[in-house]
């Protein structure tokens, strides 16, 4: 479906991949998810349950092109606070494999200023390949 790219004599990344060759497919765009409920509503103000709740919203937009996590092949992550980034790894490590599993896509993630939702401490954006 698609291939890492890891440059000989690099490191391998822990969590995402440098770069993915995506085979020939129907290209799914999810725009940016945020971790509020499919009504809307933000249930918590934690940041790793609002990564968890984006994740899981992008995996349903996924399941309707037929679509999952293993078809993802680029990750963009917008962030309000880098710090509780940091300081919140490993429980985002445990939220992104929860939903997820061991899919690694191609990602960035971008501190800004604010997100248009004001609760939101996260959104992301994928591109798929089905």
């Amino acid at each position: 479906m698609h291939q890492t790219l890891l440059p000989q004599g690099w490191a391998r990344p822990k969590g995402y991949a440098n770069g993915i060759l995506a085979k020939p497919g129907t290209q799914i765009f999810v725009g940016g998810q945020i971790g509020w409920n499919d009504q809307c509503i933000f249930e918590s103000d934690d940041f790793v349950d609002q990564v968890k709740q984006a994740l899981s919203n992008i995996v349903a937009v996924l399941a309707e092109a037929g679509a999952g996590p293993e078809h993802i092949v680029r990750m963009t992550w917008y962030i309000t606070n880098k710090q509780e980034y940091v300081d919140n790894l490993a429980g985002m490590g445990d939220a992104y494999r929860s939903v997820m599993d061991r899919n690694f896509p191609a990602m960035s993630v971008v501190q800004v200023v604010a997100l248009v939702e004001d609760r939101a401490k996260v959104e992301i954006e994928v591109t798929a390949v089905l």
